[in-house]
């Protein structure tokens, strides 16, 4: 744990890293002339960039691993620029600028971004805790876009099928829709930014739902044709830091994080949800696949079959929802009837998950904090909505994050309530942060870019349409136990937790 947290909870004005003052400049190369690139994507005269015009946002959060890693990721900054110039850039900690729940989806940011940076800056990069910089390779780059004009970079990503994340958009060609692999970094120039901001100030957002952001925010700056297409930089690269491959590259992916020994077995129970017209389709797929390995698991459905078996908590099966269920699974995990764990995983039947893979990642988080985890959702982030671990991924749960929950009283309005939604909400009243981690998955693989699943040793998938689920979990998701040994094992499940 962090014994000191000199950002969490500061206001925007307090959480600026303005660094000491230099001056360095970078040029797009020779000048002088040149054959023009297309859509002038490259200028051709001396485009001077000052290290100091551009603004660097780590999308950080708010839980002690993380804020770790934050620190890790700017002392990392700081050191390059300080090699560099005694006027380093702006760095921003996400977590830190406000206390709006809905910074984490970078829109309702822009007005921020613009009034404190427009004026002074040419470039927003942003930056994941994993993604390595070379800071002068950067700024190189940069210096080859005329900041005078709109900019979106990224490392494309692109669906090779339309997917139910991205709501079936361009059905009929998905490919031809780039989107940025944030892991990469990702930057806008600031007439963009300026233009973006005043957008989002003059028109209410749209969106209910934050799904998959890195989609949705290309989306909008696309604007149907009205806004500029994500333009690809082969200099941004998510093969790992120490790769011959990343030579010309920018940024890169760093090493795993090393956090201990896995979380044992005895401390983590798993709860299934299932009812019983799925007792003999879904159950038969865990127990070919990751029950095993689980040392304390139950299935809890609307009917007790003890062949399985089922536990009936008295909550009838709902067609949606579920949340009553969920709920009595946590009052159950607090009660004698369980061992006590410091750990609580709720899935779904048809959820496919790595339980080592699992366990690694945990050894990474303290238990004794109220840590919520999985794949990230948001409701009505712009109008102060809130932010949910979507279930079908799992969710993951330290004990004391379920005693906060039950001890305040939250409840579901109705049994067929959304229970991830319904938690989202309760944990949004008690302050309580939701922490992201892309290796949960709500939906199948092929619902997933190729390259985005590329750089990932996934935890979790879900949903069984339209695949052989065994042969989706035997692909992605197990490890071959017998041939490794346990150090091999860390190490293979270490790369992206």
């Amino acid at each position: 744990m962090l014994k000191n947290k000199p950002y969490i909870g500061h206001k925007v004005a307090g959480c600026w890293i303005f660094l000491s003052l230099f001056h360095i400049n970078f040029s797009a190369g020779s000048s002088g002339k040149g054959s023009q690139s297309q859509d002038d994507m490259h200028v051709i005269h001396n485009n001077q960039l000052d290290l100091r015009e551009i603004v660097f946002v780590l999308q950080s959060q708010s839980n002690s691993f993380h804020e770790r890693q934050a620190e890790r990721r700017r002392a990392d900054l700081l050191k390059q620029a300080h090699s560099l110039t005694e006027k380093p850039p702006v760095l921003l900690l996400l977590h830190t600028l406000s206390d709006n729940e809905g910074d984490w989806s970078m829109l309702p940011l822009l007005p921020y971004l613009s009034h404190s940076f427009g004026k002074n800056s040419s470039w927003i990069v942003f930056l994941e805790e994993e993604t390595n910089v070379k800071m002068t390779k950067l700024v190189q780059v940069l210096a080859k876009y005329d900041k005078n004009k709109e900019w979106f970079l990224g490392k494309p990503l692109h669906d090779a099928e339309s997917t139910i994340i991205h709501h079936y958009a361009f059905a009929e060609n998905p490919s031809v829709f780039k989107y940025p692999d944030f892991a990469a970094a990702w930057a806008l120039s600031i007439p963009l930014v300026v233009r973006l901001a005043n957008k989002v100030k003059d028109e209410p957002l749209k969106s209910d739902f934050t799904i998959d952001l890195k989609h949705e925010v290309a989306l909008y700056i696309w604007d149907n044709g009205n806004g500029p297409h994500l333009t690809a930089v082969p200099e941004l690269c998510t093969e790992p830091e120490d790769s011959p491959q990343t030579s010309h590259c920018a940024t890169a992916l760093s090493g795993p994080p090393l956090c201990g020994e896995p979380v044992n077995k005895e401390d983590l129970f798993v709860a299934v949800k299932t009812c019983r017209k799925f007792h003999s389709e879904r159950v038969p797929v865990i127990k070919k696949t990751w029950e095993k390995d689980a040392l304390y698991l139950e299935y809890y459905s609307d009917h007790a079959d003890p062949l399985i078996p089922t536990i009936d908590l008295g909550v009838p099966n709902t067609e949606r929802g579920h949340c009553g269920k969920t709920f009595a699974i946590l009052k159950r995990f607090l009660s004698s009837s369980v061992p006590n764990t410091k750990w609580l995983l709720v899935v779904d039947d048809d959820t496919l998950i790595s339980l080592p893979r699992l366990q690694m990642l945990l050894s990474c988080y303290d238990p004794s904090e109220p840590v919520c985890l999985g794949e990230r959702y948001g409701y009505g982030l712009s109008q102060g909505g809130y932010s949910y671990i979507t279930g079908g991924g799992g969710m993951m749960f330290s004990r004391e994050a379920v005693v906060r929950l039950l001890d305040s009283g939250c409840k579901c309005y109705s049994d067929d309530a959304p229970d991830d939604m319904v938690l989202g909400m309760c944990l949004n009243a008690l302050g309580l942060p939701v922490t992201h981690c892309p290796l949960f998955h709500q939906a199948r693989p092929e619902d997933y870019s190729r390259d985005f699943l590329a750089h990932q040793v996934p935890i979790s998938f879900h949903k069984h349409w339209n695949i052989d689920p065994v042969a989706i979990f035997n692909k992605w998701l197990k490890d071959d136990l017998v041939a490794k040994t346990s150090d091999e094992l860390n190490k293979s499940v270490k790369t992206e937790l």
